[in-house]
């Protein structure tokens, strides 16, 4: 058994064969992706690592499984079967990812699922995992957020819209090298809390009533971090610069389309090919030029009518060319249950049947819900900044 010390976790444990799998190349190369793209040109501390992310989802994909076993009636050979599918599915779940993540998406336009489905399929790594008695196809499955995987319990713990361990880990992760103490929450109670329930003839992950508190603290979290370090406008304002350093670096998006060619890129190669051009965006990413800046955020909005009339009233002053309205709706999973769609949600085991979380605490139905978030930028070059900040504050105040 092979022993991995992590700031987070402490100890994390991988058998011979998964071992074997994390040192295959593509795994690898998670080493040289950050997991917070960006975010360290706001938190120099948050150079973490999708590889470092990946051990940590499994660790707390574990804790998660062994945690519903116990409850379940213990370990069986089947169970073992889903135990190691599992812990394998966690350790691969992002290695579908591009250089600083979602810019690259943004820029080549192809899903890391797609990109998944594409690595697990080359001899060494769908050997890795045969070598651990698995089907790939099971694997992928979790991984992808198959509707039709043969384990739908497993699925929510890898690809789930809410109680996922890859969710887990990195608000813990992200919070931790961030610094922002309000992404934290009560892990261990919230994994001990997790029971599996049957809902609509299909097995669901949910918690016992005694966890709702961690569940809270989960889900505040969540919402933090996304208004705090997800969206904040200094790793928003360099993203856009990025994506026009990597449509410089890719003019056709489709060489990478090759397995082979897209392995080859990391953020490494990304900013050392940066190095020497003398474009505005490789200048302002190598320098930390901030080309835009924020002349007004709207964070869990319900009502969008001040934002749309600020970003008129400046385009009218500025021009379009010097106004960059910024939704990103790359990340919006992260925020709390429902807050995007309004359909997925937690069920709560109580002693009358199960409930939604929303009903069972007030805390979590006031952050669930539709909401919007946009932020309005300038660019520094192209309008007065103090002068576009007056402006969306007066309108802003106007609608209050």
């Amino acid at each position: 058994m092979k022993r991995i010390l992590d700031p987070v976790h402490h100890f994390i444990e991988l058998e011979p064969g998964g071992a074997r799998l994390l040192d295959l190349a593509p795994m690898q190369r998670l080493r040289r992706l950050r997991q917070l793209g960006l975010a360290y040109l706001a938190f120099p501390a948050a150079e973490h690592s999708r590889f470092t992310h990946a051990l940590g989802a499994l660790a707390m994909g574990t804790r998660a499984f062994d945690g519903l076993t116990r409850h379940a009636g213990g370990m069986s050979d089947e169970r073992a079967y889903e135990r190691r599918l599992l812990r394998a599915a966690l350790l691969l779940h992002d290695v579908g990812h591009g250089p600083f993540s979602h810019a690259c998406e943004a820029v080549l336009g192809v899903p890391h699922e797609a990109r998944t489905r594409e690595i697990l399929a080359l001899p060494d790594m769908r050997a890795g995992i045969e070598a651990l008695e698995l089907d790939p196809a099971d694997v992928l499955a979790l991984i992808v957020g198959d509707p039709q995987a043969r384990y739908p319990a497993l699925r929510e713990l890898v690809s789930g819209p809410n109680l996922d361990a890859d969710r887990m880990d990195y608000l813990l992760r992200d919070a931790y090298f961030t610094g922002v103490a309000s992404g934290r929450y009560d892990a261990d109670q919230l994994v001990a809390s997790l029971r599996l329930f049957e809902r609509d003839g299909a097995p669901v992950v949910g918690i016992d009533a005694r966890g709702v508190v961690a569940l809270e603290s989960f889900v505040v979290a969540r919402y933090m971090m996304f208004a705090s370090v997800y969206f904040h406008h200094t790793t928003r304002l360099f993203e856009r610069i990025l994506q026009d350093a990597l449509r410089e670096l890719w003019p056709d998006p489709h060489a990478l389309d090759p397995i082979d060619e897209f392995l080859h890129w990391d953020d490494f190669r990304v900013l050392n090919e940066l190095r020497d051009r003398e474009s505005e965006a490789a200048r302002a990413l190598r320098e930390r030029i901030r080309i835009y800046a924020l002349a007004a955020e709207f964070n869990a909005e319900n009502d969008l009518r001040a934002y749309t009339a600020c970003e008129t009233a400046l385009r009218e002053r500025f021009g379009t060319e010097a106004v960059w309205a910024d939704e990103q709706s790359q990340v919006m999973h992260r925020l709390p249950l429902g807050a995007s769609k309004g359909a997925n949600t937690v069920w709560v085991g109580t002693a009358s049947g199960l409930v939604d979380a929303r009903e069972a605490s007030d805390v979590i139905a006031k952050l669930s819900g539709k909401a919007y978030w946009r932020k309005l930028f300038v660019r520094r070059d192209k309008a007065d900044v103090r002068e576009a900040r007056a402006i969306c504050a007066e309108i802003v105040a106007s609608f209050r």
